[in-house]
């Protein structure tokens, strides 16, 4: 006889669009942690004078840095939206079956359009402008 799992198991529900919803949410948060590494780095290099602030925003320029902190703000858009998201939950909203797909779907709409409109803004705006 198979022992059961002491709590329930990713391997033992069906599989469901919330699903996704929520593992994605959690992983978004962990990037978002380390998102935040790199922050504390600009700041540090931005109070360790210009020397430190240039050798920091060169790092942060350079093409691997660019397509990670265009990652972290995807991660971000997701993340805060699914968040709202969550909070209408709390509040008794969306919880049927139907409604929790279709919030899914314009959460997920939405925060691509959020990051597409953020992205341009703040990698491409600024290039494009003489």
């Amino acid at each position: 006889m198979r022992p059961r799992p002491l709590s329930p198991h990713v391997t033992v529900f069906r599989f469901q669009y919330t699903m996704i919803g929520s593992f994605t949410h959690r992983m978004t948060g962990v990037a978002l942690s380390f998102g935040l590494i790199v922050l504390a780095a600009w700041l540090v290099g931005a109070a360790g004078g210009a020397q430190a602030y240039a050798t920091v925003s060169a790092a942060l320029g350079s093409v691997p840095c660019q397509v990670l902190l265009a990652l972290w703000l995807l991660a971000f858009c997701y993340h805060l939206l699914n968040g709202v998201r969550h909070l209408v939950w709390d509040l008794g909203y969306g919880l049927e079956k139907r409604e929790a797909r279709r919030s899914y779907r314009v959460t997920m709409a939405a925060a691509v359009i959020l990051w597409a409109a953020f992205a341009w803004y703040l990698f491409l705006a600024h290039a494009v402008s003489p």
